[in-house]
């Protein structure tokens, strides 16, 4: 059985969609190269309409929660001499020629569409075609051969996705993926007043801060069993947990580096001063069982990941893509803004 996520093809049918336009711009015909990948052809119907519609979801959802209006969204620089606008086509263009790759190799990985997956698609698309106005679909070049044009290379993406991360070597060892775990305690320089706003320590009050996390760690080492959680009491403080390695960035640096130094399970480190406060921390354990099963599974992920990435690199070597430059910024985001008038749903089908 294969699990296939049709996130596109939903998508796309339950769209609908509300087009501005800023100005006047020549359109190619949906029929203009955009690109040319190997012997296939990239229209601009087909680009034009995967372009809008990921477009519609930043400025649907990306721009508010950047406290942003879309024109200032993609005005912003990316980089020095590159707009954000620049870069996410950039991105989507790389992504649209990846489609079109990882279906020219399909057949060698025995994949293909099957008949009830293509009544699917044309199914999605006849619906997105009746649920869009005229005005609107042309914008985004929604007529129904485009659409279903991107969603078979969606659905053909999807089926690929397993079969090029088969193979790749599932073994690792406990010593390569070790996850230590450790107790800390943080003193924070921030204060919060009865009102809920925050501000800064005085100088004064780091001072007496230190004095509480000395006092802390002292109480802590007395204990012949370094009891966090009975020194953390009296202090009225929290202990916190983590799984870390040295290489972890989820929590401070400097307290991954002075616990990663811990030799023994249960020793405590001395204080460990940052700018935005004082931690302590104790060594639980050198090797926490099921941090680290989570740890091999990821580094098994990142090895199929990897194969990936080689794959599609390996193919673009080997093929001839020619961008079309003049009708590929014929798709202009500042021009034409996409929303999406209601939310989507995700539907995740199986196919036997």
């Amino acid at each position: 059985m294969i699990g296939l996520k049709r996130k596109g093809m939903m998508i796309a049918a339950s769209m609908l969609l509300a087009v501005s336009t800023v100005g006047c711009s020549s359109t190619p015909d949906n029929d203009a190269v955009v690109a040319k990948v190997g012997e296939d052809t990239i229209s601009y119907g087909v680009a034009n309409f995967y372009v809008r519609m990921q477009q519609a979801q930043y400025e649907t959802y990306y721009a508010p929660m950047m406290g942003q209006d879309a024109e200032t969204m993609w005005s912003q620089k990316f980089e020095e001499g590159i707009t954000f606008e620049e870069e996410t086509k950039e991105s989507m263009l790389e992504a649209l020629e990846d489609m079109y790759l990882i279906r020219q190799h399909a057949q060698a990985y025995e994949v293909s569409i099957t008949e009830e997956e293509q009544e699917e698609i044309d199914k999605a698309a006849d619906e997105f075609v009746e649920n869009n106005v005229l005005e609107d679909k042309e914008a985004v070049s929604g007529e129904k051969e485009y659409v279903q044009e991107l969603l078979e290379l969606y659905t053909i993406q999807a089926k690929m996705d397993a079969p090029m991360k088969e193979g790749v070597d599932t073994e690792v060892s406990d010593e390569d993926a070790a996850q230590k775990k450790m107790e800390y305690v943080y003193f924070s320089y921030t204060k919060t007043d009865e009102e809920g706003n925050s501000s800064q320590m005085s100088d004064e009050e780091k001072d007496a801060l230190k004095e509480k996390a000395n006092s802390f760690l002292d109480t802590v080492k007395a204990d012949a069993n370094k009891d966090m959680n009975a020194a953390a009491s009296s202090s009225e403080v929290e202990v916190s947990t983590a799984t870390f390695d040295s290489e972890t960035t989820t929590v401070n640096s400097a307290l991954v580096q002075a616990a990663d130094a811990l030799e023994q399970e249960g020793d405590v480190t001395d204080l460990v001063e940052t700018d935005g406060g004082i931690y302590v921390a104790k060594l639980v354990s050198k090797l926490d069982r099921d941090a680290t099963d989570k740890e091999k599974e990821q580094i098994v992920e990142e090895r199929r990941q990897e194969q990936y990435n080689t794959l599609l690199t390996q193919w673009r070597e080997e093929t001839d893509i020619q961008v079309e430059k003049s009708v590929w910024k014929k798709i202009d985001f500042k021009k034409q803004g996409v929303i999406i008038k209601q939310d989507t749903e995700e539907t995740t089908q199986e196919t036997e």
